[in-house]
């Protein structure tokens, strides 16, 4: 199973909803394939133009890793040396906090990653999971 760029468009599309549902902060949402590649990205009016580098870091540490936004941040928490030197290996494009999500096909295979960025870094994961269960997939924050 791969994430295909309806999925993506869905993802986008109910992730910015669930924003504005809960009154959140302008969102930037990408969504990247398995090997780390933007299939569609989305900034929202009024969200700062340097948001889409946040996005694709969440999503980029997210997918290329293996390990959800709030498993890096526990990482980097537990093990900086570690994630300091993940950072080095990926040019400085891991963002390691809440808010990179995994997309994970039926067999649980990484298909792909969410990243959000915009509001708090708890939000915006709530609010691409919700993205990913719209589009009928299974999201690990």
């Amino acid at each position: 199973m791969t994430i295909s760029l309806e999925h993506a468009r869905t993802i986008i599309a109910a992730t910015r909803a669930k924003g504005r549902e809960l009154g959140l902060k302008p969102l930037s949402v990408v969504v990247l394939d398995a090997g780390g590649h933007v299939l569609a990205f989305e900034r929202e009016d009024g969200a700062a133009p340097g948001r889409f580098a946040i996005a694709q870091g969440k999503a980029y540490g997210s997918v290329m890793l293996g390990m959800a936004g709030s498993a890096q941040m526990a990482r980097a928490e537990q093990q900086a040396y570690f994630m300091a030197a993940v950072n080095g290996v990926y040019g400085g494009q891991v963002v390691p906090v809440p808010g990179g999500v995994l997309v994970r096909g039926e067999d649980g295979g990484v298909i792909g990653a969410v990243g959000v960025t915009g509001d708090t870094s708890d939000n915006d994961a709530e609010a691409a999971m919700a993205g990913i269960a719209a589009a009928g997939l299974k999201g690990e924050a």
